[in-house]
Protein backbone atom coordinates (compact mmCIF):
# COMPACT_ATOMS: atom_id res chain seq x y z
CA UNK A 1 0.00 0.00 0.00
CA UNK A 2 1.35 3.39 -0.79
CA UNK A 3 2.09 6.17 1.91
CA UNK A 4 1.61 9.64 2.09
CA UNK A 5 5.74 10.02 2.17
CA UNK A 6 6.46 8.01 -0.76
CA UNK A 7 5.57 4.89 -3.08
CA UNK A 8 4.67 1.47 -0.72
CA UNK A 9 7.62 -1.43 -1.06
CA UNK A 10 5.87 -2.90 -4.01
CA UNK A 11 5.60 0.48 -5.88
CA UNK A 12 9.47 0.70 -5.37
CA UNK A 13 10.46 -2.06 -6.32
CA UNK A 14 8.74 -1.80 -9.45
CA UNK A 15 10.46 1.47 -10.41
CA UNK A 16 13.90 0.15 -9.06
CA UNK A 17 13.34 -2.67 -11.74
CA UNK A 18 12.51 -0.41 -14.58
CA UNK A 19 15.26 1.57 -14.07
CA UNK A 20 17.60 -1.32 -13.58
CA UNK A 21 16.32 -2.25 -17.03
CA UNK A 22 17.59 0.97 -18.16
CA UNK A 23 20.73 0.80 -16.44
CA UNK A 24 21.23 -2.94 -18.04
CA UNK A 25 20.62 -1.58 -21.80
CA UNK A 26 23.69 0.51 -21.70
CA UNK A 27 26.98 -1.47 -21.04
CA UNK A 28 29.12 1.89 -21.33
CA UNK A 29 27.16 3.81 -18.82
CA UNK A 30 24.12 6.21 -19.40
CA UNK A 31 23.36 9.59 -17.32
CA UNK A 32 20.58 10.21 -14.56
CA UNK A 33 18.63 12.01 -17.26
CA UNK A 34 18.69 9.30 -19.77
CA UNK A 35 18.02 6.84 -17.73
CA UNK A 36 14.66 8.79 -16.46
CA UNK A 37 13.58 9.18 -20.13
CA UNK A 38 13.89 5.13 -20.97
CA UNK A 39 12.71 3.86 -18.12
CA UNK A 40 9.56 6.45 -18.19
CA UNK A 41 10.47 7.80 -14.02
CA UNK A 42 10.14 11.52 -13.42
CA UNK A 43 14.06 12.73 -12.98
CA UNK A 44 13.93 13.66 -9.56
CA UNK A 45 12.90 9.73 -8.72
CA UNK A 46 15.32 8.27 -10.55
CA UNK A 47 18.17 10.74 -8.85
CA UNK A 48 16.91 9.51 -5.26
CA UNK A 49 16.86 5.66 -6.22
CA UNK A 50 20.30 5.52 -8.06
CA UNK A 51 22.70 6.24 -5.21
CA UNK A 52 20.69 3.77 -3.26
CA UNK A 53 20.95 1.32 -5.63
CA UNK A 54 24.58 1.90 -5.89
CA UNK A 55 24.72 1.73 -2.21
CA UNK A 56 23.15 -1.46 -2.19
CA UNK A 57 25.71 -2.90 -4.97
CA UNK A 58 23.07 -3.16 -7.94
CA UNK A 59 24.77 -0.53 -10.16
CA UNK A 60 28.11 1.26 -10.24
CA UNK A 61 28.76 5.01 -10.57
CA UNK A 62 31.63 5.76 -13.17
CA UNK A 63 34.01 8.15 -13.13
CA UNK A 64 32.16 10.11 -15.68
CA UNK A 65 29.03 10.19 -13.81
CA UNK A 66 27.28 8.02 -16.15
CA UNK A 67 25.87 4.42 -14.21
CA UNK A 68 26.21 0.75 -15.46
CA UNK A 69 25.21 -2.41 -13.69
CA UNK A 70 27.29 -3.63 -11.15
CA UNK A 71 27.22 -7.57 -12.02
CA UNK A 72 25.64 -7.92 -16.05
CA UNK A 73 26.19 -11.51 -16.22
CA UNK A 74 22.23 -11.10 -14.70
CA UNK A 75 19.55 -9.75 -16.81
CA UNK A 76 16.96 -7.02 -14.45
CA UNK A 77 14.30 -8.93 -14.03
CA UNK A 78 15.74 -12.54 -12.93
CA UNK A 79 14.29 -14.50 -10.24
CA UNK A 80 15.52 -13.28 -6.71
CA UNK A 81 17.98 -15.17 -4.48
CA UNK A 82 16.06 -18.21 -2.40
CA UNK A 83 17.17 -19.63 0.85
CA UNK A 84 21.04 -18.66 2.51
CA UNK A 85 21.47 -16.51 0.20
CA UNK A 86 18.58 -14.14 -0.03
CA UNK A 87 18.53 -14.21 3.87
CA UNK A 88 22.34 -12.83 3.96
CA UNK A 89 21.25 -10.03 1.17
CA UNK A 90 18.82 -8.20 3.49
CA UNK A 91 20.66 -8.89 6.90
CA UNK A 92 22.79 -5.93 6.82
CA UNK A 93 19.04 -3.73 6.29
CA UNK A 94 17.76 -5.81 8.82
CA UNK A 95 20.88 -5.44 11.69
CA UNK A 96 20.90 -1.55 10.59
CA UNK A 97 17.02 -1.54 11.32
CA UNK A 98 17.29 -3.44 15.08
CA UNK A 99 20.30 -1.24 16.08
CA UNK A 100 18.70 2.06 15.03
CA UNK A 101 15.40 1.42 16.63
CA UNK A 102 16.59 -1.25 19.52
CA UNK A 103 14.53 -3.74 19.27
CA UNK A 104 14.05 -7.39 17.64
CA UNK A 105 13.59 -7.32 13.96
CA UNK A 106 11.47 -10.24 12.72
CA UNK A 107 11.28 -10.90 8.64
CA UNK A 108 8.28 -13.01 7.09
CA UNK A 109 7.14 -14.05 3.49
CA UNK A 110 4.04 -15.66 2.67
CA UNK A 111 4.77 -18.86 1.39
CA UNK A 112 2.25 -21.33 -0.24
CA UNK A 113 -0.56 -20.27 1.97
CA UNK A 114 1.54 -19.56 5.46
CA UNK A 115 3.11 -17.34 7.12
CA UNK A 116 6.71 -18.01 7.42
CA UNK A 117 9.44 -16.03 9.11
CA UNK A 118 12.44 -15.97 7.28
CA UNK A 119 15.00 -14.20 9.86
CA UNK A 120 15.22 -12.74 13.20
CA UNK A 121 17.32 -10.31 14.22
CA UNK A 122 18.34 -9.69 17.63
CA UNK A 123 20.86 -9.62 20.57
CA UNK A 124 21.43 -9.58 24.05
CA UNK A 125 19.60 -5.90 24.46
CA UNK A 126 17.16 -6.70 22.31
CA UNK A 127 15.92 -10.01 22.76
CA UNK A 128 13.10 -11.69 20.30
CA UNK A 129 10.01 -12.57 21.44
CA UNK A 130 9.20 -16.19 23.23
CA UNK A 131 7.95 -17.56 19.85
CA UNK A 132 5.66 -20.09 21.76
CA UNK A 133 3.00 -20.53 18.97
CA UNK A 134 3.98 -20.47 15.53
CA UNK A 135 3.24 -17.85 13.03
CA UNK A 136 1.42 -20.19 10.91
CA UNK A 137 -1.14 -20.57 13.43
CA UNK A 138 -1.08 -16.95 14.89
CA UNK A 139 -1.44 -14.83 11.67
CA UNK A 140 -4.64 -12.88 13.54
CA UNK A 141 -2.48 -12.11 16.67
CA UNK A 142 0.46 -10.56 15.16
CA UNK A 143 1.37 -7.67 13.65
CA UNK A 144 3.59 -9.07 10.94
CA UNK A 145 0.83 -11.52 10.39
CA UNK A 146 -2.19 -9.19 9.86
CA UNK A 147 -0.25 -6.85 8.14
CA UNK A 148 0.21 -9.95 5.10
CA UNK A 149 -3.25 -10.79 5.89
CA UNK A 150 -4.31 -6.83 4.90
CA UNK A 151 -1.81 -6.97 1.66
CA UNK A 152 -4.15 -10.00 0.44
CA UNK A 153 -6.69 -9.90 -1.96
CA UNK A 154 -10.19 -11.36 -0.47
CA UNK A 155 -9.67 -14.87 -2.29
CA UNK A 156 -6.14 -15.24 -0.85
CA UNK A 157 -7.02 -14.01 2.81
CA UNK A 158 -10.27 -16.03 3.18
CA UNK A 159 -8.41 -18.96 1.98
CA UNK A 160 -5.75 -18.71 4.75
CA UNK A 161 -8.76 -17.75 7.42
CA UNK A 162 -10.80 -21.00 6.36
CA UNK A 163 -7.49 -23.15 6.97
CA UNK A 164 -6.57 -21.14 10.92
CA UNK A 165 -8.79 -21.02 13.75
CA UNK A 166 -8.61 -17.29 15.63
CA UNK A 167 -7.65 -19.17 18.89
CA UNK A 168 -7.26 -16.34 21.80
CA UNK A 169 -3.63 -16.78 22.63
CA UNK A 170 -3.87 -13.51 25.36
CA UNK A 171 -7.26 -11.70 25.96
CA UNK A 172 -6.37 -9.35 23.60
CA UNK A 173 -6.40 -11.46 20.76
CA UNK A 174 -9.40 -10.88 18.31
CA UNK A 175 -11.15 -14.39 17.94
CA UNK A 176 -13.73 -13.32 15.91
CA UNK A 177 -13.31 -13.30 11.99
CA UNK A 178 -15.59 -10.63 11.33
CA UNK A 179 -13.73 -8.28 13.93
CA UNK A 180 -10.36 -9.17 12.26
CA UNK A 181 -11.23 -8.61 8.64
CA UNK A 182 -12.80 -4.84 9.82
CA UNK A 183 -9.66 -4.38 11.34
CA UNK A 184 -7.52 -5.33 8.61
CA UNK A 185 -9.83 -3.19 5.65
CA UNK A 186 -10.02 -0.32 8.23
CA UNK A 187 -6.35 -0.06 8.48
CA UNK A 188 -5.64 2.55 5.61
CA UNK A 189 -1.76 3.67 7.09
CA UNK A 190 0.86 1.47 5.72
CA UNK A 191 2.08 -0.32 10.05
CA UNK A 192 -0.19 -2.40 11.42
CA UNK A 193 0.39 -3.17 15.58
CA UNK A 194 -0.48 -5.46 17.96
CA UNK A 195 -1.10 -4.76 21.46
CA UNK A 196 -0.01 -7.34 23.79
CA UNK A 197 -2.33 -9.85 21.46
CA UNK A 198 0.34 -12.28 20.74
CA UNK A 199 2.41 -12.44 24.20
CA UNK A 200 1.41 -10.67 27.03
CA UNK A 201 3.68 -8.03 28.00
CA UNK A 202 5.05 -7.34 23.96
CA UNK A 203 4.18 -4.62 21.78
CA UNK A 204 4.88 -4.93 17.31
CA UNK A 205 4.69 -3.02 14.76
CA UNK A 206 5.44 -4.43 11.29
CA UNK A 207 4.76 -2.94 7.50
CA UNK A 208 4.64 -5.07 4.21
CA UNK A 209 7.51 -5.86 2.26
CA UNK A 210 7.44 -8.13 -1.25
CA UNK A 211 9.61 -10.33 -2.98
CA UNK A 212 8.85 -9.65 -6.43
CA UNK A 213 4.38 -10.27 -6.01
CA UNK A 214 5.14 -12.20 -2.81
CA UNK A 215 4.22 -10.51 -0.20
CA UNK A 216 5.52 -10.70 3.30
CA UNK A 217 6.57 -8.35 6.57
CA UNK A 218 9.41 -6.63 8.33
CA UNK A 219 8.63 -5.91 12.05
CA UNK A 220 10.16 -5.22 15.27
CA UNK A 221 9.31 -6.49 19.20
CA UNK A 222 9.44 -4.44 22.39
CA UNK A 223 8.13 -4.28 25.76
CA UNK A 224 4.82 -2.66 25.87
CA UNK A 225 5.91 -0.41 28.70
CA UNK A 226 8.33 1.24 27.05
CA UNK A 227 8.11 4.67 25.33
CA UNK A 228 8.47 4.48 21.37
CA UNK A 229 8.70 8.14 19.18
CA UNK A 230 5.94 6.52 16.85
CA UNK A 231 7.48 8.76 14.11
CA UNK A 232 10.78 7.36 14.66
CA UNK A 233 9.55 3.86 14.38
CA UNK A 234 7.24 4.70 10.90
CA UNK A 235 10.06 6.38 9.31
CA UNK A 236 12.82 3.23 10.37
CA UNK A 237 10.42 0.91 9.30
CA UNK A 238 8.74 2.41 5.72
CA UNK A 239 12.38 3.42 4.86
CA UNK A 240 13.82 -0.65 5.75
CA UNK A 241 10.72 -1.94 4.21
CA UNK A 242 11.40 -0.45 0.73
CA UNK A 243 15.22 -1.58 0.99
CA UNK A 244 14.69 -5.11 1.86
CA UNK A 245 11.97 -5.46 -0.68
CA UNK A 246 14.43 -4.10 -2.80
CA UNK A 247 16.96 -6.58 -1.90
CA UNK A 248 14.32 -9.28 -1.81
CA UNK A 249 13.44 -8.45 -5.73
CA UNK A 250 16.02 -7.22 -7.13
CA UNK A 251 18.08 -9.25 -9.50
CA UNK A 252 21.91 -9.89 -8.68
Amino acid sequence: MADQAGPGPVAAVRHALRLLEAVGAHGSGATAHQLAREAGLPPVTVSEMLPGLARDGFVTELDDGTYVLADSGAAPGAAAHTGHALIERVRPALASLRNDLSAAVYLTLYEEGEIRVLEIVDSARTPRVDLWVGFEDAGHATALGKSVLRELDQEARADYLSRHSLDGLTPRTITRRDELIRQLDASAAPLVMDREEYIRGTTCVAVPVYSGDQVGSLGISFRSDRMYRSDQVREGLLASSIRVSRGLSLPD
